[in-house]
């Protein structure tokens, strides 16, 4: 099953037979031209951006939608910020190098003008169910952007989306907790499951507003706290911060320290990993968080869309990048674990640590008793935000396949998922499974490719609307100072 999956991986992200993978290219195309066609106006309007938010307030309360511009951006980070800013940097490090975290980067600049044009077209495009809710999303503004015959293209992203959602929103999620809490806490992944799926019922069966509620509360508060035991652990370990930099702008680019010189298997290598972990952790261009802004009580697209555009900043740039410097100033990462010099590509030889534990180690390195508390106690309160923020995702794209009445059963069935994720590592420890947490991460690859794609066309197609929309409204912005 492993070998069926990654073959499909390799179709959708690019192999050592396939060196220019599709995916990776139009999602950087994709960022690039649309970056360039908005002459870096989200590189440039990010202070504008900070002071929207900040503004909002009440000034958007008597518009259409359901939840606030702020409680927007939270949903969408609640299903950001997650296991793969401290699993996922772990995975790309340890597979790709610390070149990884510089296309990681690249993955988040770009994406901020893919991030923005979703949440333009998410609010002009978007639609009231028969239920009073207002959805959108990239299946709504490809029905209505692109015309009823791409209506197909549309159900392409809803049932991609839906797929991703139960991978990559439930089960992944719920299987990086139970991990956590057995190694550091011992555990039993059953009581995990039990509690995940509990508390997620106890949220999303209240809808949008709800999940908006609990977002807006946790995602702030819990995503401080990381930050400031983060750059704790910078502080004790300033003096190999340099090196940890050095070391990611040099591997990026292909040149390996250890063997003298350019590798150009590195450079390839550092990129998959690098972008694939990227979009898996700030999913710019992979079409999730515009269902989430399209219920903002916003009425301007263009105001959501500057304000969307923070989650991939936030994301990327601040907090993966913490988690990044705290795992290369360590200096944990043996040197026969690096790409070129273990035997293989993919798997990593016994000894070297991926995923959760790699991060575990880094902190626990400069903290010791207490770095491990710190990365599972914020995993889990990170994965369980991004359990409720895809719940939402995933019911938006049930319900325009199926209508308002999969609502209730897709809620149950997410319950479910939940459980069941983290319930599957007891198949690990009994033989069953030969290393379900990679299984789960190559899976959840393969569906964010998968989902992005349609988005990506959308985006692509409905550009000269997304430029004309941003230059009426930052015309009437320079007219009224």
């Amino acid at each position: 099953m492993q070998e069926h999956i990654a073959f499909v991986n390799s179709l959708v992200w690019g192999s050592d037979s396939i060196p220019y993978p599709p995916v990776l290219l139009l999602l950087l195309g994709t960022g690039l031209y649309l970056m360039f066609r908005l002459g870096f106006m989200p590189i440039k309007k990010l202070p504008y951006a900070i002071g929207q938010l900040i503004k909002g307030g009440k000034r958007h309360d008597a518009e259409e939608g359901d939840v606030s511009p702020f409680g927007a951006l939270m949903t969408a980070l609640s299903s950001t910020i997650g296991t793969g800013n401290i699993a996922g940097v772990a995975v790309a490090i340890a597979i790709g190098g610390p070149g990884a975290v510089f296309w990681m980067w690249v993955t988040a600049f770009v994406g901020m003008a893919t991030k923005y044009a979703e949440g333009v077209l998410a609010v002009k495009y978007r639609e009231v169910d028969a239920d009073g809710r207002h959805v959108g999303g990239p299946m709504y503004y490809i029905k209505n952007g692109m015309g009823p015959k791409w209506a197909w293209l549309g159900g392409m992203f809803a049932l991609f989306g839906i797929l991703a959602a139960w991978g990559t929103g439930a089960s992944i999620q719920s299987n990086s907790i139970a991990d956590a809490l057995n190694n550091t806490y011992s555990i039993s992944p059953l009581i995990s499951g039990l509690v995940l799926a509990g508390g997620a019922a106890a949220v999303i069966l209240g809808g949008i507003t709800r999940i908006a509620s609990v977002a807006s509360k946790l995602v702030p508060s819990m995503a401080a706290a990381y930050l400031i035991a983060g750059i704790a652990v910078l502080v004790i370990n300033i003096e190999t911060v340099p090196a940890a930099f050095a070391s990611i702008i040099t591997s990026a680019f292909g040149f390996d320290a250890a063997k003298g010189g350019f590798v150009g298997g590195l450079l390839l290598i550092a990129m998959q990993k690098g972008v694939a972990r990227g979009i898996f952790s700030n999913e710019a261009g992979q079409g999730s968080a515009p269902i989430a802004h399209a219920a903002a009580k916003n009425k301007d697209p263009v105001n959501q869309g500057v304000i969307a555009m923070l989650g991939t900043f936030i994301d990327t740039i601040i907090v993966c990048s913490i988690t990044a410097l705290v795992i290369l100033s360590a200096g944990i990462i043996p040197e026969a674990c690096a790409p070129f010099v273990r035997e293989s590509l993919t798997v990593l030889p016994l000894g070297c640590e991926t995923g959760a534990p790699l991060t575990v180690n880094a902190f626990n390195d400069a903290l010791p008793g207490i770095g491990s508390h710190i990365v599972t106690i914020g995993l889990t309160l990170f994965g369980f935000t991004t359990i409720l923020g895809w719940s939402y995702y995933g019911e938006r794209c049930s319900e325009f396949l199926f209508g308002e009445k999969i609502i209730t059963p897709f809620r149950f069935a997410w319950i479910a998922v939940t459980f069941m994720g983290a319930a599957v590592l007891m198949l690990e420890e009994g033989g069953a499974i030969t290393d379900v947490v990679s299984l789960f991460w190559l899976i959840a690859d393969t569906l964010t490719g998968l989902m992005a794609a349609p988005n990506l066309v959308a985006l692509l197609v409905l550009s000269p609307l997304v430029a004309k929309l941003t230059r009426d409204y930052f015309a009437r912005e320079k007219a009224a100072d």
